[in-house]
C-alpha cells in the first residue's frame, strides 16, 4: 500500500518537517524558494520528490506499507471464562432448564474476538435462535425471582435505524454487567437505503450478515464451543486481516458504514485490509453510497472512535489512502481561500506530528478530552484560515462546518478547536520569550492590545494570563500545536535534511514553555480562567458615569484584567482606585 501526500501551503514563512515511524511528511516551505526541476532523493528509506509549480513548492513523500500483516497474531485455542462470566452463563443455562426451553444461546461478535486475543471484554451480546430478546429476558427475570435473586435494569432498547440499531435489543444487568439479548437474524437491503428488513435467521446467516469475519465468531454457551460459521474468522484473526464475510463491494453497498468500521478495526488492531476490500472501499459506487445512504451522525461517531482510539494516525491515513477523505470531511460549496484536493495529506501529516509529540511529551499531560480535541485541532490545522459564508452571509470558519454539518459533533467541539487555532499566533509569539535562556522579565508582547500602565516586568505574565483565559484548560493543546509550527533553526531545505531534524526538539520546546508558564503561575496564573474579576461591569459604568454598557466598558474590563494579572495580590479597592486615577489622567489629556 502506498500513501501519497502532496502538501501545498505556507506557514510563518518557515519550514516544517515531521517524520513518523510509518510515514514521511514534507510540509510548507519558504514562500520565495524556487526550483526549476524535479528531483528524487532518499531520506531514511523514503523516496522524496521535489516539484516546482508556479509560486508554490510541492513535496511528495512516499512510504511503502506491506500488504501483509507484519506478524502472525497470537490467538487462543479456546475461550477461558472468568468467574463472573461463568456465573452469568450458568444463570442463563439454568433458565433454559427451568422452563425446558429448546433454545441455543450464543455470545456474538466483539466479545468472542477479544477473548480469543487474550483481552478482557465487558460488552456481552447474546444471540438467541428461536425467540426475541425481550421474550428471553422475561424468562431470565422470572427464573431469578424464583430463586430469590433480585433483578435489576430490565428493559428494551427500541429500534433506531439512524443510529445503526436495526433491531430492538433487550437488556438486563447480571452481576453488575449489562447484557444485551437479540435474536439471530438475516438482513435484506433495498437499493436506496442502508436500513435493512429484518427477519429471523440461522446462526450461519447471522454470521454472514456481519461486517467483518473477525466479528462474525460465536461462542455457543450451550456447548462451550467456538463457532466459526464463515469458515475464515479464526484464520483472519490469526493472520491479522480485515475481510468481509461476503464480497466486499456488495457488503459495502448494502451498508456503506461498514467501510468506516473496517478502517476503524484495522487501525485498532493493526490489521491489514484485504486488497479486494480496499478496491471496493475506494470505488465510486461505494463512495457515493457512503455519501448518500449513511447519516452524518453515524459517520461522525465512527470518526470520533478513530480519533479517540489507540491508532488515530493509521485510521486517518487509511481514509485518505482509500480516497474517502472528501466524502467524510465534506466542505461547503464555496470556501475562501480555495482548498487544494491534496490538502488531505497535510491534514494527515499534522495529526501524525501531534500524535508523536503527545507520545514524546507523555500522555499523562493531557486528559482524554484534551488529547481528543488536540488531534482534531491538528488534523484540521490546514483549514484554520479557511472560511465560508453561512445563509446570513456571515463569515464562518470552515472547521465549524466540518464539525457541525459533516460529522454532526457536539457544538462545543468546533468552538474549542477554533479557539485553539486562533490562539496559535499568540503562542508562537510567546514561545521564544518563554523558552529563552536570557532574562525576559522586560519582554514586550505586542498583540495589538493596550497594556496600559502595566509594569514592564509584568507584561509577559499579563500576556500569558490573557491567552490562558482564552483557551482555558486547553492551553497545553494550543501550546503543543504551536510547537509543531514553531520555526526550526534550519536555513534551507538541504540543511534541514543534513541535520536529520527530530520531533524531540519540539518536545523540548514544549516542555520549556510549559515549565515557564507554570513558573509564572506561582502567583495565581494556574487556572487563571477561573479567577473572577476584582471589579464588575456595574462599578466600571459608575466610574465612567455611563448608563449602559458598551465597547468602552469592555475595553476597561480588559485593562482591569491586565492590572489584576500584573498585581496578583491586589485588592478590589486598589484596582478601583487605579482605574479612577487612570481614567482621570486620560480625561485630562
Amino acid at each position: 500500500m502506498r500513501a501519497f501526500f502532496n502538501t501545498v501551503a505556507v506557514k510563518l514563512d518557515s519550514l516544517r518537517l515531521f517524520f513518523s515511524p510509518n510515514l514521511a511528511f514534507l510540509l510548507p516551505h519558504r514562500r520565495k524558494t524556487s526550483f526549476v526541476s524535479l528531483t528524487n532523493f532518499s531520506y531514511r528509506n523514503k523516496t522524496v520528490t521535489r516539484i516546482q509549480t508556479p509560486g508554490v513548492l510541492h513535496w511528495r513523500a512516499m512510504a511503502t506499507v506491506s500488504s501483509e500483516a507484519a506478524a502472525v497474531i497470537e490467538v487462543k485455542d479456546k475461550i477461558e471464562l472468568n468467574e463472573v462470566e461463568k456465573q452469568i452463563f450458568e444463570r442463563l443455562l439454568n433458565t433454559l432448564r427451568h422452563f425446558n426451553l429448546n433454545t441455543e444461546l450464543r455470545v456474538a461478535g466483539g466479545w468472542v474476538r477479544d477473548k480469543l486475543l487474550g483481552k478482557e471484554c465487558y460488552d456481552i451480546d447474546i444471540a438467541i435462535d428461536n425467540m426475541l430478546g425481550s421474550e428471553f429476558v422475561d424468562k431470565v427475570r422470572e427464573y431469578l425471582l424464583s430463586t430469590g435473586e433480585e433483578v435489576h435494569g430490565v428493559g428494551v432498547i427500541p429500534r433506531n435505524p439512524d443510529q445503526s440499531k436495526h433491531l430492538e435489543t433487550a437488556r438486563m444487568r447480571l452481576l453488575d454487567l449489562w447484557i444485551d439479548f437479540v435474536n439471530l437474524r438475516c438482513e435484506d437491503y433495498s437499493e436506496n437505503s442502508r436500513i435493512p428488513t429484518m427477519r429471523f435467521g440461522t446462526a450461519k446467516e447471522d454470521a454472514y450478515r456481519r461486517d467483518l469475519t473477525i466479528n462474525s465468531l460465536f461462542y455457543n454457551i450451550n456447548t462451550g464451543s467456538i463457532e466459526d460459521l464463515t469458515g475464515r474468522g479464526i484464520d483472519d484473526l490469526k493472520s491479522g486481516k480485515i475481510v468481509t464475510p461476503l464480497p466486499p463491494k456488495a457488503t459495502f453497498l448494502d451498508d456503506p458504514l461498514r467501510v468506516l468500521r473496517a478502517i476503524r478495526f484495522g487501525a485498532r488492531f493493526g490489521f491489514v485490509l484485504e486488497e479486494e476490500l480496499k478496491e471496493a472501499a475506494g470505488c465510486d459506487d461505494v463512495k457515493n453510497a457512503l455519501a448518500e445512504k449513511v447519516s452524518k451522525e453515524r459517520i461522525g461517531a465512527e470518526i470520533d472512535l478513530m480519533i479517540s482510539g489507540h491508532q488515530p494516525v493509521k485510521a486517518m491515513t487509511c481514509i485518505a489512502d482509500l480516497t474517502l477523505f472528501w466524502i467524510v470531511f465534506s466542505l461547503p460549496p464555496k470556501v475562501e481561500p480555495t482548498i487544494s484536493e491534496e490538502c488531505q495529506g497535510l491534514c494527515v501529516a499534522d495529526v501524525d506530528a501531534a500524535w508523536n509529540l503527545i507520545q514524546l511529551i507523555g500522555g499523562s499531560s493531557f486528559t482524554g478530552e484534551q488529547r481528543r480535541l488536540c488531534l482534531y485541532a491538528a488534523f484540521f490545522l490546514p483549514f484554520r484560515n479557511t472560511i465560508y459564508k453561512d445563509e446570513k452571509g456571515k463569515k464562518v470558519p470552515v472547521v465549524n462546518y466540518i464539525f457541525r454539518d459533516s460529522l454532526k459533533q457536539k457544538a462545543s467541539d468546533p468552538e474549542t478547536v477554533t479557539k485553539i487555532h486562533r490562539s496559535l499566533e499568540k503562542f508562537l509569539t510567546l514561545i521564544p520569550l518563554l523558552t529563552s535562556n536570557e532574562d525576559t522579565q522586560h519582554a514586550e508582547v505586542d498583540w495589538g492590545m493596550e497594556l496600559y500602565d502595566v509594569p514592564i516586568t509584568s507584561k509577559l505574565r499579563v500576556a500569558t494570563g490573557i491567552l490562558l483565559r482564552e483557551v482555558k484548560e486547553f492551553w497545553r493543546v494550543g501550546l503543543l500545536i504551536a510547537t509543531m509550527l514553531y520555526p526550526s533553526d534550519a536555513d534551507s531545505t538541504q540543511d534541514f535534511f543534513d541535520k536529520q531534524f527530530q520531533l524531540d526538539k519540539r518536545r523540548d520546546s514544549f516542555k520549556a514553555a510549559e515549565d515557564a508558564i507554570i513558573k509564572l503561575g506561582t502567583d495565581g496564573l494556574e487556572k487563571v480562567w477561573d479567577v473572577k474579576p476584582l471589579v464588575n461591569g456595574k462599578d466600571i459604568m459608575t466610574v465612567l458615569q455611563l448608563k449602559s454598557g458598551g465597547p468602552l466598558v469592555r475595553e476597561w474590563q480588559q485593562k482591569l484584567l491586565a492590572w489584576q494579572l500584573a498585581h496578583p495580590t491586589g485588592t478590589a479597592e486598589e484596582c478601583l482606585d487605579w482605574m479612577k486615577e487612570t481614567h482621570l489622567k486620560r480625561a485630562k489629556t
